[in-house]
């Protein structure tokens, strides 16, 4: 990690939600570029207690005490003076951690994710290059402003869609060139994400933590694969001069079939009987399938089944972490019946030796 210049507690805020809170403002300076970070006093208590957890001992400072804030507060307590003196305090304790002469605790992964400190495949700092650095918490935020933009694709298809069922070709086709744009950057961005992800268990993140990340990066790339069958599909408007309704997203909408056709497939003679089992019955139109011909209805089938294989997808992610869940527990399992056999056996030892001793006792009484 490369050195941090200065740390500075500077400046809070009153924020309402969840519930109204204080976040203090803290600037970080490193060599060649400076951040800052807005935490609340309950983070800096967790961090507090990590950094001792992980280390096997508490950072060389105190956290300032809560108790001289979260009294009650009477009209001439002047409260901004109790939250700069919380804030000196909690200044105190970040440079007492940068400065003490045992690197434990700011080189610990939570003190490093706490400052958001961008982290490199050698733990430091990007102070060059073009390649993307992350924190554990901007990470979340580009796994967030991907999705959104996911949500943005997906508005410019429907609008594709819509324009193309208007006949207002040019406007559809411009609508299917950004869609295409934003996909094949998101794709880029979505590499990248998973290039950070692999840094960022390199750097000692948990792996309960990395698997769940794993499966929201799964996800990401599922959606963009979806997205790409969808903006390489180009909708085929009727020519038959009669408005067809547009029944579902994501296939071609194709003419409609002749009622003659229809009427000749479907027919309203006396369906085939059986002599066992239960009487077929008449297919029946929907709303949905009524406008559409043989290939409309192949393509609602591949739509559905799309649907069902993301289904799938979902639920096959969810079963693998079950299933590393009770891999986990069975492992745990078995060193517990180990150990228990070890003490049975050292139980059976020093009751042969206790079995031992009295008989020599006997002897000798």
């Amino acid at each position: 990690m490369t050195a941090i210049q200065a740390v500075h507690v500077r400046g809070h805020e009153d924020r309402p939600n969840p519930k109204p809170h204080v976040v203090y403002r803290i600037e970080i300076q490193a060599h060649v570029r400076s951040w800052q970070m807005w935490r609340r006093y309950s983070e800096f208590v967790e961090l507090h207690t990590e950094l001792t957890k992980s280390t096997g001992s508490p950072p060389p400072a105190a956290l300032p005490p809560k108790n001289a804030f979260s009294i009650l507060k009477r009209p001439f307590r002047d409260e901004n003076a109790m939250i700069e003196q919380r804030s000196a305090g909690l200044e105190t304790y970040l440079r007492a951690i940068l400065s003490a002469k045992e690197e434990k605790w700011r080189d610990n992964f939570a003190f490093r994710d706490f400052l958001g400190v961008p982290i490199g495949r050698q733990g430091s700092v990007a102070e060059g290059g073009s390649k993307t650095k992350f924190s554990s918490a901007s990470w979340l935020d580009e796994h967030i402003e991907l999705q959104s933009r996911i949500r943005d694709i997906r508005a410019d298809i429907n609008r594709r869609d819509t324009l193309s069922d208007r006949g207002d070709v040019g406007a559809s086709h411009t609508a299917n060139v950004q869609a295409k744009k934003k996909l094949a950057e998101n794709l880029s961005r979505v590499r990248t994400l998973t290039e950070g992800l692999q840094e960022l268990g390199i750097s000692g993140m948990a792996e309960g933590e990395l698997q769940r990340r794993t499966d929201m990066v799964a996800r990401l790339q599922d959606d963009c694969e979806k997205l790409g069958k969808m903006v390489t599909v180009a909708r085929q408007v009727s020519r038959m001069g009669l408005p067809t309704p547009f029944p579902a997203q994501g296939f071609t909408n194709v003419a409609v079939a002749p009622e003659s056709d229809r009427s000749a497939l479907l027919g309203n003679g006396k369906p085939v009987t059986r002599v066992f089992g239960v009487a077929l019955k008449k297919p029946q139109e929907s709303d949905v399938t009524r406008p559409l011909d043989d290939h409309g209805l192949l393509q609602l089938q591949k739509v559905h089944m799309e649907q069902q294989d993301a289904q799938l997808s979902q639920l096959t992610s969810i079963l693998q972490r079950q299933r590393h869940l009770g891999e986990a527990i069975g492992a745990e399992l078995a060193t517990q019946i180990e150990m228990l056999d070890e003490l049975n056996d050292d139980v059976d030892r020093v009751g042969g030796k206790l079995t031992s001793a009295k008989r020599q006792l006997n002897r000798l009484g």
